[in-house]
């Protein structure tokens, strides 16, 4: 017999969103199993025998969920559709054959590039953008101006944005010159422009922003708008580094 599951980790789990989103459609009413309606988060489903609805469809797990990486370019927007009929990361995706229902795991903002993960396996998309399972993110930046051995030092402690402070970082220097910075910069947050925000704190605009590894792993291969399944070994590293 399939074990029983949380209700939201199940209906993450089938491709609906984050956590977050899915425990949004709870909270309005929107989710039943076996026809009654869901107000408890804590509840638990067994796939395959409990019918789960959302707004009256049914839902599934995937039989074959998908983990997909993409080397966005900059001018792709992050989002599963957009208003102003822009060019998605999901747009790439149904480029290159992938139709199911899949979705960005985290950001990167219009002028940002890198690699970023597109799955519909919601439990996984969960572990990689909550800092409890210390996920290191790596980009590579350049800033205008000479960052000071202080500024970076004060960056790595954590400094306030707007309405939170972000938490220890890592930055290496790569390069400088008198106009201009390179510098690695490695997270386990990801806060909206969050990169740009910390820097023009102390006067450096981000000129370029590149997300160059998820976790462990580089995908060197990837040029600019390419987009592939992982490996088995790459799915089992992304795995295991989550606590799946």
């Amino acid at each position: 017999m399939i074990d029983k599951i949380r209700i939201n980790r199940f209906l993450a789990s089938s491709g609906l969103g984050s956590r977050r989103k899915v425990e949004d459609l709870i909270t309005r009413g929107s989710v039943f199993v076996n026809g009654v309606k869901v107000e408890d988060f804590s509840i638990t489903v067994e796939p395959g025998h409990d019918k789960v609805t959302v707004d009256g469809d049914e839902i599934s797990l995937p039989s074959n969920p998908h983990i997909l990486v993409l080397n966005k370019p900059v001018g792709v927007l992050c989002t599963v559709t957009d208003g102003f009929k822009r060019k998605t990361v999901i747009d790439i995706a149904r480029d290159n054959g992938y139709r199911d229902r899949i979705y960005p795991v985290g950001r990167l903002d219009l002028n940002s590039s890198g690699l970023i993960i597109l799955t519909d396996n919601g439990d996984l998309a969960f572990r990689l953008t909550h800092p409890r399972y210390k996920i290191d993110k790596r980009y590579i930046i350049t800033v205008e101006g000479k960052v000071s051995e202080e500024t970076r030092a004060e960056l790595e402690s954590g400094v306030i944005i707007g309405e939170f402070t972000t938490k220890p970082c890592r930055i290496k220097l790569i390069d400088a010159d008198k106009t201009k910075t390179t510098l690695e910069v490695i997270l386990r947050e990801g806060r909206k422009r969050q990169i740009r925000r910390m820097f023009a704190r102390y006067g450096h605009k981000v000129l370029s922003l590149h997300r160059s590894a998820i976790g462990d792993l580089f995908f060197r291969d990837l040029a600019p708008g390419n987009i592939r399944p992982l490996t088995a070994d790459e799915e089992k590293r992304l795995k295991n580094q989550v606590g799946l």
